[in-house]
């Protein structure tokens, strides 16, 4: 019995003609088919062809979706995933416009930064490429600049070339050593004699003095002249160390004075005095850890015009020399540091010569000093070192007895306690504090004690303007009947301020105290003084100065006071 077209699919017919009997009969029932082309079907497997986009038929209640042919079909029954403690992200993630090299916002490392095209292939912390090869030694290398994270700005814009043998880099020919930067460019060089550093300068000027002899009530200005050489000279060596210091002076009148000390009628003085002040020290380094010290030092002076030793009658003022030296040895034992001396001075007055024109002997005045000093220090951290100080010493003089008849050989010394430091390199220096004592041999010269105090200190408050701080005391022999001794004490303040380079103005303020211990005398010393300093260059200054001094004394007709007024120049070397 035949069959309706309808149900067809059972009769044979050949291979061709049933697949596309096949494809017909999907297509007219209206299930969904894969359209295919005659490649797909000779070849079984179907993901070899490139997929093609399909729009698969909406279903109610859902959405079409749009999907690859040959890629498995999406299960649209499936459920989507929980968001419950999720974080939701919004906006861009951290750091995601940074550059790639460098670091981003949130401190993470990122690539390494590329070398601008001409920059040399190898260079300090440059990144390493894999299969490059060094590149040869470039002598300009140092000439060229560093990558940057950033575009380096036009180093050599509106500049001419650097020539090749000024920068070093000609082939044979050794590079030239950049020069450090000159904290004192009007400062003195100097000269190398062999290994020694020498420094040379003269100052001479002249000025007004309202009343140099410091006389009470009877002041009698004058001009004078002054010359003031100095003359530093310091290895540079390895090891080992000699630093000489010497400094002096010269200031002259040109005419006498009347002097009122003890004369009924004035009599003729000349004031004209010389001073000097000279130290060579001495350093050697046995090991690491040992040094050998050694000093010699030596002194010359008058008395202060107004000293009560000054005698009546003088023609001029009797000059003194004070020389000695000191020995000792330095042992580090890692942070302690133990330092042990010997000292030994002489001093000698010259006769007094008199307007009478005799002369009388000085040499009562006369004596020597034998001592020595110990001193203990601790680095507490890098730039504070305490110590302590221990001196002592026996005078003997020349005379058992004076010329007021008092044996004034003595033994005495200090202690003291302080300490070294350096903080920040802003504040420098060094303050201590003891106690001074000192015995005489006479029963009716009492024993001299006082507080000791000693240090220098030095503050850069800016780099224009420098503090300094320097106190200091020392024991000095007197010929006044009675009187054991004199306990000076002195305080200078001083501030430099650099208006200019090459102009500084310095300002002082020293104060002083004499005290003749088992006497009736106490003097005060005042002195203000302002100094303005033109640099021409580093070996040609000009100095102008002006001071005040007082004295003011408790005993009747000591007191004086003075006006100086002095303008120099320095030539230096």
């Amino acid at each position: 019995m035949r069959r309706g077209r309808g149900s067809g699919c059972r009769r044979r017919v050949p291979r061709a003609r049933l697949l596309l009997a096949t494809a017909a009969a999907l297509a007219a029932c209206g299930a969904p088919a894969h359209a295919q082309m005659l490649s797909d079907l000779l070849n079984p497997n179907p993901t070899q062809v490139a997929p093609i986009p399909e729009v698969t038929p909406r279903s109610p209640g859902r959405v079409g979706t749009t999907r690859l042919i040959g890629a498995p079909a999406p299960d649209l029954d499936a459920t989507a995933s929980s968001r419950i403690g999720q974080i939701p992200s919004y906006g861009n993630p951290a750091a995601s416009g940074a550059a790639e090299d460098g670091f981003d916002a949130l401190g993470r490392k990122r690539k390494k930064p590329k070398p601008y095209p001409g920059t040399p292939k190898s260079y300090p912390g440059a990144p390493k490429l894999k299969g490059a090869v060094a590149a040869d030694p470039d002598p300009y290398a140092s000439m060229k600049p560093m990558p940057r994270i950033s575009p380096p700005p036009s180093q050599s814009a509106n500049r001419p070339p650097v020539p090749p043998a000024l920068a070093g880099a000609v082939v044979g020919q050794p590079y030239r050593k950049r020069l450090k930067p000159d904290n004192d460019p009007f400062g003195a060089v100097g000269d190398y004699v062999g290994s020694f550093l020498v420094k040379g300068a003269v100052e001479v000027g002249g000025g007004y003095d309202t009343n140099p002899g410091r006389f009470y009530k009877q002041e009698r200005g004058s001009g004078f002249y002054r010359i003031a050489p100095e003359l530093l000279i310091a290895t540079d060596w390895e090891r080992h160390a000699i630093i000489a210091d010497l400094r002096g002076s010269f200031t002259g009148y040109g005419q006498t004075f009347p002097s009122t000390t003890g004369t009924a009628s004035p009599a003729p003085i000349v004031l004209d005095r010389p001073d000097f002040t000279g130290k060579v020290d001495g350093r050697l380094d046995v090991t690491r850890d040992t040094r050998l010290l050694g000093e010699l030092r030596l002194r010359v002076g008058t008395d202060n015009p107004g000293s009560p030793n000054i005698q009546a009658g003088l023609s001029k003022y009797p000059i003194y020399t004070t020389v000695g030296g000191s020995a000792g040895v330095e042992q580090n034992f890692n942070r302690l540091q133990v330092t042990v001396s010997a000292t030994a001075d002489h001093t000698a007055y010259q006769d007094s010569k008199l307007t009478d024109g005799t002369t009388e002997t000085n040499d009562d005045r006369n004596f020597n000093t034998f001592g020595g000093i110990g001193r203990v220090s601790y680095e507490v951290m890098p730039g504070l070192k305490p110590f302590g100080e221990v001196q002592g010493d026996t005078r003997v003089h020349e005379t058992p007895v004076d010329r007021s008849g008092y044996r004034r050989d003595s033994n005495g010394g200090y202690a003291k306690v302080g300490t070294t430091f350096e903080l920040t390199r802003l504040l420098t220096g060094e303050l201590s504090i003891g106690y001074a004592m000192r015995n005489y041999q006479d029963p009716r010269l009492m024993q001299l004690t006082g507080l000791l105090t000693s240090g220098s200190l030095i503050w850069s408050a800016s780099p224009l303007t420098t503090v300094k701080f320097i106190t200091n005391t020392t024991v000095d022999e007197t010929t006044l009947p009675g009187v054991a001794g004199v306990l000076t004490r002195t305080y200078t303040a001083e501030v430099d301020h650099d208006f200019r380079r090459w102009l500084t103005g310095i300002g002082q303020f020293t104060y002083g105290t004499l005290d003749y211990q088992n006497g009736n005398r106490r003097d005060t010393t005042y002195s203000v003084s302002g100094d303005l300093i033109y640099k021409f260059n580093r070996n040609l200054w000009v100095k102008g100065t002006l001071r005040r001094d007082w004295l003011e004394s408790n005993v009747a007709g000591a007191s004086s006071a003075s006006t100086v007024v002095m303008l120099g120049v320095r030539v230096q070397n």
